[in-house]
């Protein structure tokens, strides 16, 4: 197993220098830096295998396609699928939820139906179901945010109707940190038969996830949140949708037979992958899940939740800053604003002191209009995260308020 104390070596922009001074990378929830290992993952590819998957018997193909599928039997195993062909390999998380919102509601959907989320969604799991709503004519409905950032479970019970056709929310909150209670929706669902999509963006990386104990119809992360490449991401379905439902693309590689007249498709999962994967970041995926194993996800969650109770209680002493969400259903990610002073101007002098972090809406902004925001500062945490590094920012933040304070110099 590797000492998640010393991981921070194995990352190599970490090292670099942004404006004289050491980074220090707190936008994980935007992406993660990527260990050496993944990087390597990449060369190697295309420097020893590189051909296209499932179309030539010649070796370079073959050993290409064979190294493709292996991973994806690797994230069957690390998310605890039943079976490979479960797995579909999408360009990232608003791929995949685009792809249920086309293909589920294209067969499930019509005028009068309901479909349920909630108010701290990212917008790639607003826009699809708005715009497949007003598609089929159907209603969208959302389960509302508390003030201390959790959700009105106790209205899920009233949402829920005989119209109610599919429920989707995220497990984490991209803006809050909010940790939602997923076991219990998945249940106030299912025995109304309703299925229930996970998305799992700023989850996969932070806590182990298990879609066979969760019971979720689908769930959706991207691969550049768990330390791969950007350009490929996850759809988890069970096979009982996977086989009802139409495909999403159509050309190469997901078809059985095509004539002048028809064409046919083939079988799960490959019905859903029309076209070249982007087989690099494919292998990059299955490298970053390595990377995991090895530390441990455990150990990741305990190191980061050991870094996120110390980041709050500096930020709690700090006058002037103010907090959104419940620390109690909360991991990986602190929202705040800082009295006087615009988030953006924050992230700007941050940066000038090496420190990268995060301002705006989040491309969450119905949940900024619940919190009459424009915009947060956002740090979000990764396993190579150090006590250091809240430091700095702690020393950062100080600063900006120091600057704020002192009087304009007279003309």
């Amino acid at each position: 197993m590797k000492d998640i104390k010393n991981i921070k070596e194995e990352f190599p922009i970490l090292s670099k220098k942004i404006h004289d001074y050491p980074l220090v990378y707190l936008d994980n929830a935007a992406t993660t830096q990527k260990p050496q290992s993944v990087i390597d993952s990449i060369t190697s590819f295309y420097t020893t295998m590189n051909g296209n998957v499932h179309r030539g018997a010649h070796t370079l193909g073959e050993q290409a396609s064979h190294a493709f599928e292996s991973i994806r039997t690797q994230v069957q195993v690390f998310l605890n699928a039943r079976e490979s062909s479960e797995i579909i390999f999408t360009s990232g998380t608003t791929e995949s939820i685009n792809l249920i919102a086309a293909c589920f509601g294209d067969v499930n959907i019509e005028a009068g139906d309901e479909i349920i989320i909630t108010e701290m969604e990212h917008h790639a799991n607003i826009v699809p179901w708005q715009i497949l709503c007003e598609k089929k004519h159907a209603t969208l409905k959302y389960i509302p945010v508390q003030d201390d950032g959790t959700l009105d479970i106790s209205q899920v019970s009233t949402l829920i109707t005989k119209k109610t056709k599919l429920i989707s929310l995220c497990y984490v909150s991209n803006v809050l940190g909010t940790i939602n209670p997923i076991t219990e929706i998945i249940d106030l669902a299912h025995a109304e038969q309703i299925p229930v999509l996970i998305d799992a963006a700023q989850a996969i990386q932070h806590m182990p996830i298990d879609v066979q104990m969760l019971d979720c119809d689908f769930l959706v992360f991207s691969g550049h949140k768990i330390y791969a490449e950007t350009g490929v991401g996850i759809l988890y379905a069970k096979k009982k949708w996977l086989t009802t439902i139409p495909p999403y693309k159509y050309g190469g590689g997901m078809i059985s037979q095509v004539t002048l007249d028809q064409s046919s498709f083939t079988e799960p999962p490959y019905k859903f992958e029309a076209g070249t994967s982007n087989i690099s970041a494919v292998i990059s995926l299955g490298a970053a899940l390595t990377f995991i194993d090895e530390i441990g996800i455990d150990s990741i969650q305990q190191h980061e939740q050991n870094i996120f109770d110390y980041a709050l209680e500096q930020l709690q002493n700090i006058d002037g800053i103010t907090l959104y969400g419940n620390p109690d259903h909360q991991c990986s990610i602190i929202s705040f604003t800082i009295e006087g002073i615009h988030h953006l101007d924050v992230v700007k002098i941050l940066d000038s002191l090496g420190i990268a972090v995060r301002s705006g809406s989040h491309c969450a902004q119905p949940l900024m209009q619940r919190y009459q925001l424009s915009g947060t500062i956002r740090i979000s945490l990764a396993c190579y995260t150090t006590i250091n590094d809240i430091d700095r920012l702690i020393e950062g933040l100080k600063k900006i308020q120091e600057m704020i304070k002192e009087p304009c110099p007279k003309m």
